[in-house]
């Protein structure tokens, strides 16, 4: 690590942000109209000099290795009832001709004029701080001049992964970093009216496998650059946060360079990395015993305020054990925001009085959903668990449903979630409840089935033709008669009750897979015959606009309808802002203010695709607070809008 010139922190202090000052004064002058805040906290100019003797990790650094990294590839997908092409000569037949050369394939061409198979466009984003071996969602598509009419039924052969750029006239590719493999669901599986192009698009749930590893860091800002501040920031990060290495508690950050801090994740933030981050930039780099009894005062008050409440609450989440007595006062509050604030910064060091205040806002604010169910994903007590168990019977769907993968995330074997894989190829789960009865259908991390009622039925009467392959007809006395349809052969059936249960299981008996059984449950609710709700992919977010003084909204998607699917394009994702990426000239680090809104958290998050973003009309001054008054989402132009993909 070689040394620098530079002033250290001390040195440093006089250019503390305009941002910290003008979010300080704000919050006091707002804070200094409530009772709760008169007599317990010093006047503005004393705040304002303690904050420039105290900056924080923040004031200093941002973070490096938050953004999402698109992996590509060209692949061969096998197994179509003769909807295939043979590939038109292009770039994209040569390397996928290397690629199976590489792989010891004999005959490479005779395979690619097969009706059965086709050339696929392959594609997906490794989130921050993945490791070896994970599961990622994976896009596959078809060239535009593919002449492959359908990808229904397809397996996607091994495809590796690698990120791919146009640069210099030429195309240039890195290690590979993923696999890809597994059946493929097309996008008209979850569309309510299937359109051509819904046929030629698709993704493999889970079926990606990291090949590496992808670090977080600090970067340091150039003026602010020296061995010494690096230390001091990696000193105070590691007096907070730390890991275990074999058994050996280690601190979580290591200055490597004297612009740079690599950072590890401890594992209660491990799903929401924004929020680590935005805690850990939170961090003083040094304080006296006095100064903290002081800031602690000066916290609490501004906690007790909505506008300034936020922010509080994420200082007092940085301070650690001693600032938990502080947080818990918020719960107090008779503000519904303050208890949630409060509440989810107590989630995170797993103080079960917060476990009451998530639920509420988990069940009651569209807002804060998200950030309630994430919150109390992570806390290991057993409150954190009844309230998640509470939340399975209310009467949001996407609480509900968020409450079952929150459940699931935190323990797959309990009995509760734990469900059972049909046929090798879903997993099904069914879950009493004493709320409405309700089917949801997951088409992101994994082909999962959740059924809410232990007696969701069909209506009797119905003939339901599923596919091209089965039919699921009524017969007397609430009995139904599920077939398979075999040209030239005896349609073998199966015959049960009217428990959608009971069908679901015949359907998989009879070699069925989760694209017909999705697909059942669609032509079901679309006939009127399915005695229950039926919801596809309903998760809470983030990026939703917060309106002080309201508890709920009746804005919640609707259940009955499948979302769009809106494959993200390279120039739509938004990569996390922060530093470029590290190179032999340090000089290329360029500091950029933390945006804590994305990533989104791991649990809640379909990898593949969302919804139109609005504008966003957040100021540099509310860059701190992740629910602002003004702030709605805004697509940001990441690297790969500037680059263009090979095969484009």
């Amino acid at each position: 690590m070689k040394s620098s010139s530079s002033s250290a922190p001390a040195d440093a202090t006089v250019r503390l942000s305009r941002r910290s000052i003008l979010a300080l004064g704000a919050a006091l002058l707002g804070g200094c109209s409530t009772p709760l805040m008169r007599g317990q906290t010093p006047d503005i100019e004393t705040a304002i000099e303690e904050e420039i003797r105290n900056p924080t990790v923040g004031d200093f650094a941002g973070a490096w290795g938050m953004n999402y990294v698109a992996l590509e590839s060209v692949g061969l997908v096998t197994g179509l009832p003769n909807t295939g092409s043979d590939p038109p000569p292009s770039v994209e037949r040569n390397l996928l001709i290397s690629e199976m050369q590489s792989h010891e394939v004999n005959k490479p061409n005779d395979i690619l004029a097969s009706a059965t198979t086709s050339l696929v466009l392959v594609r997906a984003f490794l989130p921050p701080g993945v490791q070896k071996h994970e599961n990622f969602d994976v896009e596959v598509r078809l060239p535009s001049r593919s002449e492959t009419t359908s990808l229904r039924d397809g397996w996607l052969m091994k495809s590796r992964l690698r990120q791919v750029a146009m640069m210099g006239g030429g195309v240039h590719t890195g290690s590979v970093e993923g696999i890809a493999e597994g059946e493929v669901l097309v996008d008209a599986a979850f569309e309510g009216a299937p359109e051509q192009r819904h046929e030629k698009r698709g993704r493999i749930l889970g079926g990606g496998f990291s090949h590496t590893v992808r670090k977080l860091g600090l970067g340091i800002r150039r003026q602010d650059k020296s061995v010494r501040t690096s230390i001091a920031i990696a000193k105070a990060v590691s007096a907070r946060f730390h890991t275990f290495d074999h058994g050996v508690k280690k601190g979580v950050a290591k200055p490597t360079r004297d612009n740079f801090i690599d950072l590890a994740v401890t594992p209660r933030y491990r799903n929401n990395l924004a929020r680590y981050i935005r805690v850990v930039r939170a961090i003083k780099l040094s304080e006296t015993p006095k100064a903290r009894i002081e800031r602690l005062a000066l916290l609490q008050g501004k906690l007790l305020n909505p506008p300034s409440a936020s922010l509080a609450a994420i200082e007092l989440e940085a301070i650690g054990k001693d600032g938990i007595e502080a947080l818990k006062t918020g719960l107090q509050a008779s503000d519904p925001e303050v208890r949630f604030y409060a509440a989810e910064a107590l989630a995170y060091q797993d103080i079960s009085d917060a476990a009451a205040a998530l639920g509420e806002s988990a069940a009651r604010s569209h807002s804060l959903r998200w950030h309630a169910l994430s919150a109390l994903t992570v806390m290991d007590h057993v409150s954190a668990y009844e309230m998640l168990n509470e939340l399975l019977h209310v009467e949001s769907v996407e609480c509900r449903y968020g409450a079952f993968r929150a459940m699931w995330t935190r323990n797959p074997q309990d009995p509760m979630v734990r469900g059972e894989v049909l046929g090798k190829k879903f997993s099904y789960h069914v879950i009493g409840t004493t709320g409405e009865s309700l089917v949801h259908i997951a088409r992101s991390r994994r082909p999962e089935i959740v059924l809410f009622g232990t007696d969701v039925r069909l209506q009797p009467g119905a003939v339901l033709l599923i596919g091209k392959n089965y039919v699921v007809r009524s017969e007397v006395d609430q009995q139904y008669k599920v077939l398979k349809l075999v040209p030239g052969e005896d349609n073998p059936a199966e015959y049960c009750t009217n428990q959608v249960d009971q069908i679901v299981r015949a359907l998989v008996k009879l070699g069925g897979g989760y694209a017909e059984v999705v697909n059942f449950f669609r032509v079901a609710k679309q006939q009127n015959v399915l005695q229950a709700r039926l919801a596809f992919e309903a998760m809470a977010s983030p990026n939703r606009k917060f309106v002080r003084g309201e508890d709920s909204s009746p804005t919640e998607p609707a259940a009955d309808d499948a979302p769009p699917a809106n494959p993200l394009s390279p120039d739509e994702i938004v990569p996390e802002e922060g530093f470029l990426p590290a190179s032999t000239e340090e000089e290329e680090l360029e500091f950029v203010e933390h945006r804590a809104t994305t990533p989104e958290s791991g649990i809640f998050r379909d990898q593949l695709s969302r919804q139109p973003a609005k504008s966003d009309k957040r100021d540099q001054k509310s860059l701190d607070t992740y629910i602002h008054p003004d702030y709605q989402e805004k697509p940001k132009d990441g690297i790969w809008s500037k680059m263009t993909s090979w095969w484009k």
